[in-house]
């Protein structure tokens, strides 16, 4: 199934046309008005409706690529780490370091200064936020680091049980996107607190989709996506991001692409596995459908349906467009929705 290419096209065709060699040819009396022996063994109407053609590309599931955490500060201990897999909330210890907790706080911007009172900008607009969020008050959230600010913080460090300074280190605080899963611990209870102390994911499973470059043209941010899980389980997902870098590897060149999935229980308890991801290559809305099966080879060239009309048949000739879904779309003079015509078995 990995691998698998839905796509129809030229070589379905010539299937077609060397199942229907043995049709009549179209235009001629006895091939307008055959004799009664020659209805088809089934019949299907001509349907109006949407054919949608997929093509199918390998993906994984998981938990999306770590990010390190890294010790800041002047050294210590670690003296408390979290469980791999844990799951980790605004406020709640990353780690500890000589008993002290280094707490997770949500944003964009890593804490690169000490916050004190009269310090200005972006980083302490995010901290107040996160300040504010975890219900401390009596300050207002902006860009400054007032007197005010240092009360609640002071507060916020009684709480955590760290001295109660009034000023925020780089050092006392992670700063990540959101809640996040421990994915690795790097190092252990008891060894010293420097350089990367464990890696991190999001909390929610995504697929990444390593795309060959000249198939971009399926995708776009916000397109609808199919996720067939081992043992063909399928549950819906959408396109969230499509990368603008290339990266050359082996004889492919590819682009990172991710599918969120909103039905996480639906995807069990996988991690790390392979999955398919089912991608609309095409789309062709309100259009003459038929099964595959019914077109026929005429003998002057192209294609025709043989269409029943009580105990008669005719033939009439009609232009192919899209295949998909064991149908095709067809066209041609005096065709109609809820015609009924042969299906050779």
């Amino acid at each position: 199934m990995r691998g698998r290419t839905a796509l129809l096209a030229g070589g379905v065709v010539l299937v077609v046309a060397s199942g229907a060699a043995a049709a009549v040819g179209f235009g001629g009396a006895d091939a307008s008005t055959p004799p009664r022996g020659a209805l088809p063994p089934a019949t299907a109407k001509v349907a109006r409706g949407t054919l949608i053609q997929t093509e199918t590309v390998d993906g994984t599931l998981g938990y999306g690529d770590p990010v390190a955490i890294k010790a800041k500060g002047t050294g210590g201990t670690l003296t408390w780490l979290p469980a791999e897999g844990a799951t980790l909330t605004r406020g709640k210890p990353v780690y500890e370091v000589d008993d002290d907790p280094v707490v997770l706080l949500f944003g964009s911007t890593p804490l690169y200064r000490p916050l004190t009172t009269d310090v200005t900008g972006a980083d302490v607009a995010e901290f107040e936020k996160n300040l504010a969020a975890l219900g401390y008050d009596g300050f207002t959230v902006d860009d400054e680091y007032t007197s005010a600010t240092s009360d609640a913080v002071e507060r916020w460090q009684e709480d955590l049980g760290r001295e109660e300074t009034g000023t925020v280190a780089p050092g006392e605080v992670v700063v990540a996107p959101g809640e996040i899963r421990v994915a690795e611990l790097k190092l252990a209870q008891g060894d010293a607190a420097s350089g990367p102390v464990l890696t991190y994911t999001g909390t929610t499973r995504i697929v990444t989709v390593a795309l060959e470059v000249d198939k971009q043209q399926l995708v776009k941010k916000g397109l609808a996506a199919t996720v067939e899980l081992p043992g063909g389980v399928r549950t819906a997902g959408t396109v969230a991001e499509v990368g603008t870098v290339a990266v050359a590897k082996e004889d492919k060149t590819t682009v990172e692409v991710t599918v969120t999935v909103a039905d996480q229980k639906a995807l069990g308890t996988l991690d790390q596995a392979p999955v398919d991801v089912i991608l609309e290559s095409d789309k062709r809305e309100n259009v003459l459908t038929v099964p595959l099966n019914a077109l026929v080879a005429l003998a002057e060239g192209g294609y025709g349906l043989q269409v029943v009309e009580g105990g008669t048949t005719r033939y009439v000739a009609v232009e192919t467009g899209m295949f998909a879904g064991g149908k095709v779309e067809v066209s041609g003079d005096g065709l109609a929705e809820g015609m009924v015509v042969g299906v050779p078995t």
